[in-house]
C-alpha cells in the first residue's frame, strides 16, 4: 500500500519537495477561486445588469457542491488514487474558470460556480489525504496545518490578483487567469510521487459518510461557527460601538492563524491532538467572548489574537484524530466527510449568527458563538471518552475469550 512503483511520468521526490508540490497544486486552485471573488459582484451588477439577489446566489452557489461532493471526492481518492483525483479536481476548477468567458448570463455563472465548488472540494480533499500519505507519522499534525495555509494564502493573494487584472485588462483577463492557474497546478501534480496505491475492491462496501469522522467533524462545524461570526459581524459590531477598525481586528485574527500554524503547528504532534483541540476550543470561546464585550480596540485585538491562535490549531488537531481512526485505504473518505463539516459550519454558522443578532445584539451573537465553542470542546471530550470506553470493552472481550 505504501510506496510501490510510481506511475510513468512521475518524478521521484523527497517528502519535503513532494509536500511543496501538493501545496502548490492546491494553491493554484485556490488562487483561482480567490481571484474572481471581488470581480464577480461587479460583473453581475455591471455587464449583466442583475441585482443583489443574483450576486448572492452566484457567490453562494459555490458552497453547495463543495459541501455535498467532498465525501464523494474522498471515496474517489481511496479507489482511484490521490493524484488522479487531484488532477480531476484541478481540471474541473479550470473548466469553471473558462466557463466565465461564455455569454451565458447569470445561469451560466451559477453553473460555473457549482462546477468550481465540486472541483475545489475535490482538490483539497484528495490533497489532504495525499500529504498525510507523504508525511512522517510523528509530524502529521504539523504537515496538515501547513497544508491548510495553501487555502488561506490562495484566498488572500487571489483577490489582489483579480483586482490587478481587472483594472489592467478587464474581465476577460480575470476569467483566463481563473482557468489557467488550476491547469498549472495540474501540470505540477503530474510530476509528483503518489505513494498510495489503491487495492481494487477493498472497503468498497463502506458507506459514503465515514462514521469515524462524524463526531470530530461535528466539533469542527461547531468551532467554525465562531469564524463565521467574526467574518460576518466584527466590523459591524465595532462600528456600532464607535470603536471602528473592525477590519484591523479581522486582519489580526487572520495573521494569527498563519503565525500559529508556522510557529506552533507541531503542538498536536507533541502534546496530543485531543488535548490541543479541547484547549483550542476553550481559548476560542474566550476570544469570542472578549470580542463580544469589547468597548475598545485593544480589547478587541486581544480577542482576535486568542481566536486566531485557537482556530488555527483546531482543524489540524481534529484532522489528526480522524486520520488516526481509519486505515490508509479509507483516509480519503474520512477526510472528505470531515472537511464537509467545515463547509457546513460556515454555511449554517453565518445565518445562525445573524439570527442571534436579530434576537439580541452583535454582542449577543459573539456570546452565542462563544457558547457554541464550549460545546465544541465538550464534543471533543465526548468523542475521546467514547472511543476509550469502546477500546476498553474490546480489550475485555478479548481477555474473556
Amino acid at each position: 500500500m505504501s510506496a510501490g512503483g510510481e506511475e510513468p511520468g512521475a518524478a521521484v521526490a523527497r517528502p519535503g519537495a513532494a509536500f511543496a508540490g501538493v501545496f502548490a497544486v492546491t494553491f493554484c486552485g485556490l488562487v483561482a477561486v480567490g481571484a474572481v471573488l471581488p470581480v464577480l459582484p461587479r460583473y453581475v451588477h455591471g455587464p449583466l445588469g442583475a441585482g443583489n439577489i443574483a450576486v448572492g446566489v452566484v457567490i453562494g452557489s459555490y458552497a453547495v457542491t463543495g459541501l455535498l461532493l467532498r465525501p464523494v471526492a474522498g471515496r474517489l481518492a481511496d479507489h482511484r488514487g490521490r493524484r488522479p483525483t487531484v488532477l480531476a479536481g484541478s481540471i474541473l476548477v479550470a473548466f469553471a474558470g473558462f466557463l466565465y468567458l461564455l455569454p451565458l448570463g447569470v445561469p451560466g455563472l451559477i453553473g460555473a460556480r457549482l462546477l468550481l465548488g465540486a472541483g475545489e472540494g475535490t482538490v483539497f480533499t484528495a490533497g489532504s489525504a495525499w500529504i498525510v500519505d507523504i508525511a512522517p507519522p510523528e509530524r502529521r499534525g504539523r504537515v496538515i496545518g501547513l497544508y491548510g495555509l495553501s487555502v488561506w494564502l490562495g484566498l488572500s493573494v487571489g483577490p489582489l490578483v483579480g483586482e490587478l487584472l481587472l483594472h489592467a485588462a478587464g474581465y476577460t483577463a480575470v476569467w483566463l487567469f481563473a482557468g489557467g492557474a488550476p491547469l498549472v497546478g495540474a501540470l505540477i501534480a503530474l510530476r509528483l510521487p503518489d505513494p498510495f496505491h489503491p487495492r481494487p475492491g477493498e472497503d468498497e462496501h463502506h458507506p459514503l459518510i465515514a462514521r469515524e469522522a462524524v463526531r470530530p467533524g461535528t466539533a469542527l462545524a461547531l468551532g467554525s461557527l465562531g469564524y463565521a461570526t467574526v467574518a460576518s459581524f466584527v466590523v459591524l459590531h465595532l462600528d456600532q460601538r464607535g470603536v471602528g477598525h473592525g477590519a484591523v481586528v479581522f486582519g489580526v485574527f487572520a495573521t494569527m492563524v498563519v503565525l500559529t500554524r508556522l510557529a506552533g503547528g507541531d503542538l498536536p504532534d507533541r502534546v496530543g491532538p485531543a488535548r490541543v483541540a479541547i484547549a483550542a476550543a476553550i481559548v476560542e470561546a474566550i476570544g469570542l467572548a472578549t470580542m463580544g464585550v469589547a468597548h475598545s480596540l485593544g480589547v478587541a485585538v486581544v480577542g482576535g489574537l486568542a481566536m486566531g491562535a485557537a482556530f488555527s490549531l483546531l482543524y489540524p488537531s481534529l484532522s489528526l484524530i480522524v486520520v488516526g481512526r481509519v486505515p490508509e485505504t479509507r483516509r480519503g473518505a474520512a477526510l472528505g466527510t470531515f472537511t464537509a463539516f467545515f463547509d457546513a459550519g460556515i454555511g449554517f454558522g453565518a445565518p445562525l449568527a445573524g439570527i442571534a443578532v436579530a434576537l439580541s445584539s452583535y454582542e449577543g451573537a459573539f456570546l452565542f458563538a462563544s457558547t457554541v465553542a464550549l460545546a465544541c470542546a465538550a464534543t471533543i471530550a465526548l468523542t475521546i471518552s467514547t472511543r476509550g470506553r469502546t477500546a476498553l470493552a474490546a480489550r475485555r472481550a478479548v481477555d474473556s475469550g
